[in-house]
């Protein structure tokens, strides 16, 4: 057996034993996963590595969560989020109920600071937003229910939530640990959903898909959007990673609110 078709082994074998789809997903991004998995149980033979994910449940647990897309914070890319406050404020003001989807939402961060946002700013109506988190994995969705964040070394939380006028009537901190208060909290459900095996949801009003593309292999792309698009109710919102684009054959269906910030509204 080559490298290259025992490589394809693990692919089908996590296609047969992980709610993942590993046929979307770019070839690097995978080998990048599968591989540090594999030292992480100290084998480099992916015929081994094989055989550990048909033998052992945990460690078909282990691979999912080191394939699920997890990199996340409280507003992310801050400067995107001038924009969803401008968009949330036209939204609400629009209308008497906004739905947004935040999806994969990893471990809650991005929903809630949907949520905080609302409760934060005078001119969006809160009362009038739903915020739904989905992600594949049911790790992440647990923290993301809790709404429990710590600082460490590489993340602090407080400097995550500046955005914010006032971050402590939002979010409780205790040490380094950081809650999430009721006021945002009540705005926010969290479900798992896979975007590329179980398709729409909606119609959401506001749609947030940021950095799950740059994953995903180019010929794939396109049903991905396919889905999102099916997700967003007429005139509808999608904001996409900072990084990302609208497959060219897609760009006639978005028109740009803020092309540099990656927003766009549905046609």
């Amino acid at each position: 057996m080559t490298a290259r078709s025992a490589f394809e082994g693990v692919l089908e074998e996590i296609d047969d034993s992980v709610p993942f789809e590993p046929g979307y997903y770019n070839e690097s991004y995978l080998d990048r996963r599968i591989t540090a998995r594999m030292r992480r149980r100290g084998t480099d033979s992916h015929r081994e590595y094989e055989r550990l994910l048909r033998e052992e449940a945990t460690e078909r647990e282990a691979l999912l969560d080191a394939l699920t897309i997890n990199v996340t914070a409280f507003f992310r890319d801050p400067e995107l989020w001038t924009a969803l406050r401008r968009v949330l404020r036209e939204l609400t003001a629009e209308q008497r109920r906004v739905r947004v989807w935040s999806a994969p939402c990893a471990d809650g961060r991005e929903a809630y600071s949907l949520a905080m946002l609302a409760c934060d700013d005078s001119q969006i109506d809160e009362q009038a937003v739903t915020v739904l988190g989905s992600d594949i994995s049911e790790d992440a969705l647990a923290v993301a229910r809790e709404g429990v964040y710590h600082t460490t070394r590489t993340t602090d939380v407080a400097a995550e939530l500046a955005p914010l006028s006032n971050p402590s009537r939002l979010v409780e901190q205790d040490g380094d640990a950081f809650r999430v208060r009721r006021a945002p909290r009540r705005l926010v459900e969290f479900d798992t959903h896979d975007l590329i095996r179980e398709g729409a949801r909606g119609p959401f009003d506001l749609v947030l898909c940021r950095n799950l593309l740059i994953y995903i292999a180019t010929e794939h792309k396109p049903a991905l959007f396919d889905t999102l698009g099916a997700s967003i109710a007429p005139d509808g919102v999608l904001a996409i990673g900072m990084t990302e684009s609208v497959p060219p054959e897609l760009a006639h269906e978005y028109d740009p609110i803020d092309k540099r910030r990656r927003v766009f509204r549905r046609r």
